[in-house]
């Protein structure tokens, strides 16, 4: 089943949340019970990739989607390098707070064109709000793996995960 050419926001009469699977018990169950409840709360902004053909039910299927929100982090958890030219205050950034892809369209690319998309709507909003970096919380090491082959570096471990970050200066080269 081919997906659609845009990413749209989550739209519970449109989209089939229930029949996503990633093989993720964590970000089925973000898009299926929690991605809806933080937009309307103002949390995050869940951004959906629907398959071309809708189900029986009228609603079409999630190939994969991504969940954004903004953050902050500690000065000090920045390389030395990085953190000298900051302030003390905690600095802004933006965070991927999920990215799956549906287990039917693993190996076909689609995790890296829902990343690439991802991040090219934080350089979007980083016109009109600035932050200093992009972070992900990864949920294990293949996610962890993944981020590295795009330039993500590590920065702490947060709530039990790896934390790694993407400048938005990187963002700029990549999409100026």
């Amino acid at each position: 089943m081919p997906w659609q050419k845009e990413f749209v926001e989550l739209d519970k009469q449109l989209h089939d949340r229930s029949t996503f699977d990633c093989n993720e018990i964590e970000l089925n169950d973000f898009l299926k019970t929690k991605a809806l409840r933080h937009m309307k709360a103002g949390i995050s902004r869940t951004m959906v990739l629907p398959a071309i053909s809708s189900q029986t039910n009228n609603k079409f299927p999630v190939c994969s989607f991504y969940s954004i929100t903004v953050s902050t982090i500690k000065r000090g958890n920045l390389p030395d390098t990085l953190a000298k030219k900051l302030p003390q205050y905690p600095i802004p950034v933006f965070l991927i707070g999920q990215l799956a892809v549906d287990k039917e369209f693993h190996g076909r690319g689609l995790g890296r064109i829902t990343l690439i998309k991802s991040l090219e709507h934080f350089w979007q909003i980083n016109s009109h709000m600035k932050a200093y970096a992009v972070l992900v919380d990864c949920l294990n090491e293949s996610a962890q793996t993944f981020y590295a082959k795009y330039g993500f570096e590590n920065l702490c471990i947060h709530n039990g995960k790896q934390r790694m970050f993407l400048p938005m200066a990187t963002l700029g080269e990549l999409f100026k």
